[in-house]
């Protein structure tokens, strides 16, 4: 870990969902809101990435050749 993973800030969510979160992780493995909100941030943000990671020169090709090979090109 570097040591931004190990600060910590403060974030404001109106207090209904709040509550809500609280409900929501009775009885799992989180044991705080703020622990609930970190993985599901860390969840998107990862979502997002991958997401935009763009295809290879080798990906496009590939996938060419087999449009080529289905005759779609």
């Amino acid at each position: 870990m570097t040591g931004d993973e190990k600060k910590f800030t403060t974030v404001s969510i109106p207090a209904i969902l709040f509550k809500k979160i609280e409900e929501r992780i009775k009885g799992t493995g989180f044991s705080s809101v703020s622990g609930y909100v970190t993985y599901v941030m860390r969840e998107v943000i990862t979502e997002e990435e991958t997401a935009a990671e763009p295809f290879s020169k080798e990906d496009e090709e590939r996938v060419k050749e087999r449009l080529r090979a289905l005759g779609y090109m």
